[in-house]
């Protein structure tokens, strides 16, 4: 789309929404980018936009966003705000970052969303096309925004995006030709007025445009899930942990299976696979359907699956000390993910738990926490929740920061004992993002004697 001496608004002058008036401006637009947050929270994005010659403003939305033909909003922007309210109240075309990026997209979009697991499996399923051979590039909500590499993306090569539901909110022709929804439970319910159906429909809009040319990837065992889907043109594959499919990507007898058209071929086994744990099986089995799509050789998609590193901050290796194993899980900001990272040890655990709640029900997790978890150490806002909650099913206590839990933690556990950071909350309240919180907990982890 030509886009050259087009008015064009940007809300948010983070990470997407700087490279989405970059992306504008290379493009011959006629850019504005607003903040509502102070210059000084702003710092590295004002930097950029200074030296690239962008009007801007920081603190407030005003009037002037209106002077536009369209809007980009970024992810962090709430669709209810007002700004945005009376955008579409002048009917201003709003689109996300997302959608903008995709026009100018020449390779072959694979998308990744799901509540949990879309870090890992998009680093995966990167680590895979590269390490058979082709090009293949990681953005969106992981690393770089879309925005900032898509005129790097050539024809023959590939970008693997991880896609959150606010991205979603706002597409409108956005049209990968493989997608994968990896699972879907309560989120992010504050920002979808707490009715869960109206963040698994954002979820599900990720097919939507798809075509019979393209390909669907869903969970078979996750009951949110689409088992039949609206859009009857798009080819529809499944991945399980416990059926047989026809159509799809399966675990039986250790081993994972491929199968199309009832044809199936086993590609490696559980023991071929760097990473552990049963979702990180699941998100294996999303990545491994799209490689067979794709017809990459079975050997190197086994190779893959052996030599991918991890990702950091989620379930993270960090340190071992005394025989006490130090595990970062900094980027399970929801319920559904702690419930994951608990299953995945087999030694007791201590649990760090709490930051910015996001509507989080304790229940899910109960059973788990009993029977794998001998102490909580609850940080943040939500602190004196998570111990109310607990309190009576384990022992709680409450901490002023990351750094009292690693101390306490090197006093109080015994051999074979895992201290797991593994929030279940946002880290606002405390931190800058995950990121922060996970590195501040490696660096107190690093720094005991």
């Amino acid at each position: 789309m030509d886009i050259k001496n087009l008015k064009i608004s940007v809300l948010g002058a983070v990470r997407s929404g700087i490279g989405a008036a970059k992306l504008a401006k290379h493009l011959g637009a006629s850019v504005f980018v607003s903040d509502i947050s102070p210059e000084s929270k702003l710092a590295s994005g004002v930097e950029i936009l200074k030296s690239e010659k962008i009007n801007f403003e920081c603190g407030k939305h005003s009037e002037k966003i209106f002077d536009s033909e369209l809007i980009i909003i970024s992810p962090g922007v709430p669709s209810d705000t007002e700004i945005v309210l009376k955008a579409k109240a002048k009917n201003i075309k709003i689109i996300s970052e997302l959608e903008f990026s995709s026009w100018y997209c020449k390779g072959t979009i694979i998308g990744i969303t799901g509540t949990n697991g879309k870090t890992t499996t998009t680093s995966l399923m990167t680590h895979t096309i590269n390490s058979c051979g082709l090009k293949a590039f990681s953005a969106g909500n992981i690393g770089l925004a879309f925005s900032d590499i898509v005129l790097d993306v050539k024809e023959n090569e590939f970008v693997v995006l991880e896609i959150s539901s606010f991205q979603l909110d706002f597409i409108e022709k956005f049209h990968p030709k493989f997608s994968t929804i990896l699972n879907i439970t309560p989120d992010h319910l504050d920002r979808y007025n707490n009715n869960f159906d109206n963040y698994k429909e954002s979820k599900l809009s990720i097919f939507k445009n798809q075509n019979s040319n393209d390909y669907f990837i869903s969970n078979y065992d996750d009951k949110q899930s689409p088992d039949t889907i609206s859009n009857k043109n798009v080819n529809h594959f499944k991945f399980s942990l416990r059926d047989k499919l026809a159509n799809g990507a399966y675990l039986t007898n250790n081993k994972l299976y491929f199968s199309n058209n009832n044809y199936e071929e086993s590609i490696c086994s559980l023991n071929d696979l760097s990473l552990k744990g049963e979702h990180n099986i699941a998100n294996t089995l999303s990545v491994m359907c799209i490689s067979k799509l794709l017809k990459l050789e079975n050997e190197k998609i086994k190779n893959s699956f052996s030599t991918f590193p991890g990702v950091e901050h989620r379930l993270e290796f960090v340190r071992e000390l005394h025989e006490v194993t130090y595990i970062n899980d900094s980027k399970a900001t929801n319920v559904d993910a702690v419930w994951y990272a608990v299953r995945s040890f087999t030694k007791p655990i201590i649990l760090i738990l709490g930051g910015k709640d996001k509507g989080n029900d304790y229940s899910q997790i109960k059973d788990e926490v009993i029977k794998n978890v001998k102490k909580i150490y609850a940080i943040g806002s939500s602190a004196q929740k998570v111990f109310d909650y607990f309190n009576e099913l384990v022992p709680v206590e409450i901490k002023k920061s990351l750094e009292e839990c690693v101390l306490t933690a090197n006093k109080e556990a015994v051999e074979q004992d895992i201290v797991l950071l593994s929030p279940a909350c946002a880290s606002f309240d405390m931190f800058d993002n995950f990121e922060h919180r996970g590195k501040v907990f490696k660096e107190a982890v690093k720094n005991l004697k």
